[in-house]
């Protein structure tokens, strides 16, 4: 049986256009002239992916994504987005909706076929991540019927796609739930006052977001985006706040982790008030390292990012990572980083 998709467009030349190229590479397609008989569509034959407009009667496309996030049965198909307007405020707006993709009119059939097949690939990777998740959350869950239960909340949310610098929650916002990263790098940062930004925490796959908000039942109090392009999947509170109310072990370990964050940053405040520059920067990459657990010792971070991890100004960080190499203690290729002589920088003192 072939994979089915769902078109919604009201252009007619468009519409006639995509069922005509999707046919002929296999697909089944269902077309809808307007979004009202798009989401009845989408209803009725649960498509595999949708591709809809964005300004059109009847539903504009924001509102056909609105009505089919409501649904159980419809929440977690992929939507991609066409659309003739490429401002960023529109694309932001479609994206932070839960829109899975874009496409921009025009274009032609191998960015639409490149765009669905990454869309199908992507589902797969997500099958798999529900299944190695077990091992990731079993660390988190003692019980057996805990776990059981967070597992069956993760495969009901939708799996949601950032962009590189897009922003997943804003500091302030109302805490809406626990994040779970799948793939992809997520910075924690906060602002001061004469807006420079203080990177307090890099996030990689399996690890979580939102855990203190979520406990203290408040606003975020930091911002989170993505580094690069990543994955993650969205557990609301009232789910959550259910399951800590009837397994407290899992509240236990979740309170055991946010206590291990709060340890560190304390530390790290300490560091970034009385350590040298010198110490400061090999603390940085050190932690990074830590955090992304790369084999080969290589973190990739933007110079403005690591300033702001480190607390220091982007001059001072290319001044020391320049003397870092010519010490032997690193290399650096562009925004990677490979550490050299991991004990030595280790070891540096003020």
């Amino acid at each position: 049986m072939s994979i089915p998709i769902l078109i919604i467009e009201d252009t007619a030349d468009i519409r006639e256009g995509v069922v005509e190229i999707l046919e002929l590479a296999g697909y089944t397609v269902y077309a809808a002239e307007n979004g009202k008989v798009g989401v009845e569509l989408a209803k009725t034959h649960l498509p595999h992916i949708i591709l809809c407009d964005i300004m059109m009667p009847e539903l504009d496309g924001y509102g056909v994504l609105y009505m089919l996030n409501k649904l159980p049965e419809t929440a977690n198909i992929p939507f991609i987005f066409l659309t003739a307007k490429a401002d960023r405020v529109d694309l932001r707006k479609a994206m932070e909706m839960g829109a899975d993709d874009y496409l921009t009119k025009p274009f032609d059939d191998v960015e639409l076929l490149a765009a669905i097949e990454s869309r199908l690939k992507k589902q797969e990777q997500q099958k798999k991540f529900y299944s190695e998740s077990l091992d990731q959350l079993s660390r988190v869950v003692s019980r057996k019927e805990g776990l059981a239960e967070l597992q069956k909340i993760i495969k009901e949310r939708k799996v949601r796609s950032f962009k590189k610098n897009q922003v997943i929650y804003y500091e302030g916002d109302k805490g809406n739930g626990l994040y779970v990263i799948l793939n992809g790098k997520i910075k924690i940062s906060k602002l001061a006052s004469d807006g420079r930004e203080l990177i307090t925490d890099l996030h990689t796959a399996g690890q979580y977001l939102g855990v203190r908000s979520l406990l203290a039942d408040d606003s975020y109090s930091e911002t989170a985006c993505a580094v690069e392009d990543s994955q993650l999947c969205l557990i609301p509170k009232e789910r959550l706040d259910e399951m800590l109310n009837l397994y407290p072990d899992v509240t236990s370990k979740f309170i055991k982790l946010l206590a291990g964050q709060i340890r560190e940053n304390e530390d790290r405040l300490l560091q970034l008030a009385y350590d040298s520059v010198r110490k400061k920067m090999a603390n940085a990459v050190l932690r990074l390292l830590r955090q992304t657990n790369a084999e080969d010792r290589s973190i990739r971070i933007s110079r403005e990012d690591l300033a702001a991890f480190a607390g220091m100004a982007t001059e001072t960080v290319s001044r020391t990572l320049s003397d870092f190499r010519s010490e032997g203690l690193i290399e650096k290729n562009g925004s990677v980083i490979r550490v050299l002589d991991l004990e030595r920088l280790s070891k540096m003192k003020n």
